[in-house]
């Protein structure tokens, strides 16, 4: 599944692999929503509820998709965070691992916190 994130500045597109939680966020899209950023990390509410996933993990690549379970968030890290060690892409907590961002995830960058953000499915 490839799905297409919008702000007022810029978009993306993510490829989803098939998994529990990419099922329940499909079944409710398109979704709008109010970003947050944390560092070098995006994230927004969805209205998706699901629990951590066998291959939850917690330091992660840049660009990598991911569902906080603790926060029924999606975060979208770019690059360290404020608990990050180095510069690794550390999430708040363990999440579950959706996908990746198809292009450079440095364009999150122009995400400003508060923004309206909007994920829908795309269509190849």
């Amino acid at each position: 599944m490839k799905i297409r994130i919008s702000w007022p500045a810029g978009h993306t597109t993510a490829t989803i692999e098939e998994t529990p939680t990419s099922k329940a966020l499909a079944g409710v899209l398109p979704i709008t929503s109010t970003a947050r950023t944390w560092g070098e990390e995006v994230y927004f509410d969805t209205p998706v509820s699901t629990a951590l996933e066998a291959g939850a993990r917690q330091v992660v690549d840049p660009g990598t998709v991911a569902f906080w379970t603790e926060g029924d968030a999606l975060a979208l890290p770019y690059g360290p965070t404020p608990i990050s060690r180095g510069e690794e892409s550390r999430l708040a907590s363990p999440c579950n691992i959706l996908g990746r961002l198809d292009g450079d995830p440095r364009v999150l960058a122009t995400v400003r916190d508060g923004d309206p953000i909007r994920v829908e499915s795309v269509t190849d």
